[in-house]
């Protein structure tokens, strides 16, 4: 809904605590703010999905992202470069971390808001939608003393709310526990945790070398991004380290082919790599408008399901409660791969992948795909989200 009802030498405290009001009522994960030539459109992220949530009038663009900048902590002088910044509200019982990032377009600047909450971090596995055999999967793995645990998937598909859900299960007064991270989006007691300044020089990697002198049980990397940093966290998780990080890969299996094409040998990544987690986040299906519907037959056989599989398909009949999208929330998708000795020998050996896929699927391992069908027959999500969402495979 749009806030322009305040005079303007007194509106911009009022129109960004209204839309930081609004953005939390309704669960958004991010507010936009896009400065176009005659207005400003603010638009919230729900459920992974940017949707419309009011307009202002141009001449409040300024007013509106200083009030941003000097909550953040930014220089509001500087209007020509990006900036970054954080700051933090209450809502009820709930505190939240607000990210702040400002760019600069030829209407003005634009400003994305980030909505971190805190309680998100110390989610449990279940909760985070692991079930069955991933769920035995990654508690035999993240048990490990050392070696390396990697988290994969797309911006956005959750992958620090499950390392830090990681570290909260293993947290103890008996471990050491470091983090490299960029940003820290989430704080949590009894951890170290440092936020990486490549212009001051602490890079991944330059900060993981220091980190070894600091004595750590469990080092988690924000993101694996370069062949220095994955060569050093290959050595730290060989040297008795379990090390949590982040790849940009499409599946579990890829994450072997990134880190062979960083230049990390094959049988390095096989003695030290435990397992990968592939995921994505899938919106469910309204609770309020759900129904059960019988998907089109078509599809069905296009996705290869036999009469005994169908199971029961809902979908949204869109109300008021999800925005008239028929979904509302969204929940883990994984795929977790574990890596056991017939597989380390298929890795040092530099094997295909398409080995280790067919050894995996021997092993019982489901692909990403068709965890997500298990989701769709038991009604939490729609076949089309699964499809939307990942790759045949």
């Amino acid at each position: 809904m749009p806030h322009q009802n305040f005079p303007v030498a007194e509106s911009a405290t009022n129109i960004v605590n209204a839309y930081i009001d609004d953005a939390i009522r309704l669960g958004a994960s991010d507010i936009h703010i896009q400065p176009e030539e005659d207005k400003v459109n603010i638009r919230f992220r729900i459920d992974g999905v940017l949707r419309d949530a009011g307009t202002e009038q141009s001449d409040f663009l300024q007013t509106i992202v200083s009030r941003i900048k000097v909550a953040a902590n930014l220089d509001i002088s500087e209007v020509r470069a990006p900036q970054d910044g954080r700051f933090q509200v209450t809502s009820g019982n709930r505190e939240l971390d607000i990210r702040v990032s400002t760019f600069p377009t030829c209407f003005g600047e634009c400003a994305v808001l980030r909505l971190l909450d805190l309680s998100r971090a110390m989610l449990s596995f279940e909760q985070l939608g692991v079930q069955g055999d991933e769920l035995k999967r990654l508690e035999r793995m993240t048990a490990k003393p050392n070696g390396l645990l990697l988290v994969t998937g797309p911006t956005g598909s959750g992958k620090t709310t499950t390392l830090f859900s990681i570290l909260s299960k293993i947290n103890n007064a008996e471990k050491s526990i470091v983090t490299l991270e960029d940003p820290i989006e989430y704080r949590i007691p009894n951890i170290r945790q440092t936020q990486v300044d490549p212009e001051a020089g602490l890079t991944f990697a330059k900060g993981l070398r220091g980190l070894f002198r600091q004595n750590p049980d469990i080092i988690m990397v924000g993101e694996i991004r370069d062949r220095e940093t994955a060569q050093i966290a290959v050595e730290a998780a060989l040297t008795g380290h379990l090390v949590l990080s982040t790849l940009h890969t499409n599946d579990s299996l890829g994450a072997i082919a990134r880190l062979a094409n960083m230049g990390i040998e094959p049988f390095l990544i096989g003695s030290s790599l435990l397992g990968v987690i592939a995921q994505r986040l899938v919106r469910k299906v309204c609770d309020q408008c759900g129904e059960e519907y019988q998907p089109p037959k078509a599809l069905l056989q296009e996705l290869k399901f036999s009469t005994a599989e169908r199971g029961t398909f809902r979908r949204g009949n869109k109300c008021q409660n999800c925005g008239y999208t028929g979904y509302k929330g969204r929940i883990g998708l994984f795929e977790v791969f574990e890596v056991t000795k017939d597989l380390e020998t298929l890795i040092a050996a530099h094997d295909s992948l398409d080995a280790m896929e067919t050894k995996v699927k021997e092993d019982g391992m489901k692909r990403l795909r068709d965890n997500g069908f298990q989701f769709a027959r038991q009604g939490l999500t729609t076949l089309e989200e699964i499809v939307r969402l990942t790759k045949e495979g």
